[in-house]
């Protein structure tokens, strides 16, 4: 008899984590189609773009509430808590009616982590429940107690970076149930059909262009980029600038353009499904974030087999890139640091063993490899 797998994963904007849980349960769908019945928790109407796409990779849906996501802010640190609240408040009571219906054996815990949790202390299951911890997670109080208040009763943690799991061995909020689990960034399928897509333009000028892309939030640190972009210009004029994203920070970036006189240089050229054409033609891909857990984007570049150039935040970019050895690292959100590091990239040869270096690592974040060893959690817990 097949084990019911419940994925819950309440997502308010674009980010990673959508396409991380969609390849995460396609792997175990595809490739333990015998052993597992994969469930996505669709709390509010959040997944409901996805839902042909899911049903196609043989995911079934369960909604929790009616569909009241369409009302929810998304933007802004404030207004995004505000949604989360609401999703916490309405999911209580349909969530426990949901495990005590479906008693499904697993429940992977990606977004929103505390409403189960919190379920899970003052409640019984007989649902296994494996939380992911990802990003850059303050240790708070707050948040310090609740997952050792809940640590006994939690059958495995998964990390998607070796720096993050090694953090919280040393704060010892867990016992032995912490294992790495890669990300599921990659399916090569989707990679190759995106890849040859013919919808690619690009002109500005003609222009030889470095490329960036992210939500556009405080934690990406594009007024970084956009100021050690204007120094770089001014030593070398033959580059543009491509911001790929969308977010809050939208304005405060078009004034900070306008202010270095950089319209002709930096575009902000919105949200984009499909940038790996844009990845073929760049020079690099140029990342600043003050925390990346690993850092999508760059497992993505990596596999287009573009240069990457990136902030040493923690906690994935130097895990990535091998600590250097398969990219350029520059210190993180220092002044002149990242301008004097596109200098050398374009006054120097290309090294093309980073991308060699840089490819075999990435070998870890494919959908294949992520489904062998949540597989191998799975089978222990």
């Amino acid at each position: 008899m097949k084990k019911k797998v419940f994925y819950w994963s309440p997502c308010l904007s674009n980010i990673g984590t959508i396409n991380s849980t969609i390849n995460s349960a396609n792997g175990l769908n595809k490739y333990f189609n015998e052993k597992y019945d994969i469930f996505l928790l669709n709390c509010c109407g959040e997944w409901n773009e996805y839902q042909e796409i899911l049903r196609n990779k043989g995911i079934k849906i369960i909604n929790l509430n009616f569909n009241y996501y369409s009302f929810l802010p998304k933007n802004g640190f404030f207004l995004s808590r505000v949604s989360y609240l609401i999703i916490f408040l309405f999911s209580i009571l349909p969530l426990i009616k949901i495990l005590k219906r479906h008693q499904p054996n697993f429940i992977i815990l990606h977004m929103l982590t505390s409403l189960p949790l919190l379920l899970l202390l003052i409640s019984k299951f007989k649902t296994k429940f494996i939380l992911r911890i990802s990003g850059f997670p303050k240790l708070h109080l707050l948040r310090k107690f609740l997952w050792k208040k809940v640590s006994f009763k939690l059958s495995a943690v998964t990390f998607p970076t070796i720096s993050l799991l090694n953090q919280i061995i040393d704060n010892k909020i867990f016992d032995d149930k912490v294992y790495f689990l890669s990300d599921a960034i990659l399916n090569i399928s989707d990679f190759i059909k995106k890849k040859n897509s013919p919808n690619f333009f690009y002109n500005k000028n003609k222009k030889k262009y470095f490329l960036s892309i992210g939500r556009l939030t405080k934690q990406k640190n594009f007024s970084y980029l956009i100021k050690e972009f204007s120094g770089f210009s001014k030593i070398h004029d033959n580059y543009n600038l491509l911001i790929f994203g969308d977010g809050e920070e939208k304005k405060n970036l078009t004034d900070l353009i306008n202010k270095y006189n950089l319209e002709e240089r930096v575009h902000l050229m919105g949200y984009s499904n499909n940038i790996y054409n844009y990845m073929k033609h760049a020079e690099a891909l140029i990342l600043t974030s003050l925390w990346e857990d690993p850092g999508f984007v760059l497992v993505e570049a990596a596999l287009s087999n573009l240069f990457i150039i990136s902030s040493d935040c923690k906690n994935g970019p130097k895990e990535i890139l091998l600590n250097g050895k398969g990219g350029f690292l520059f210190n993180s959100n220092e002044e002149n640091a990242l301008c004097n590091k596109l200098i050398d990239f374009v006054n120097s040869e290309r090294d093309r063993k980073k991308l060699i270096f840089v490819k075999k690592n990435i070998k870890k974040y494919t959908t294949f490899q992520h489904s062998q060893t949540l597989d191998s959690i799975l089978s222990k817990i």
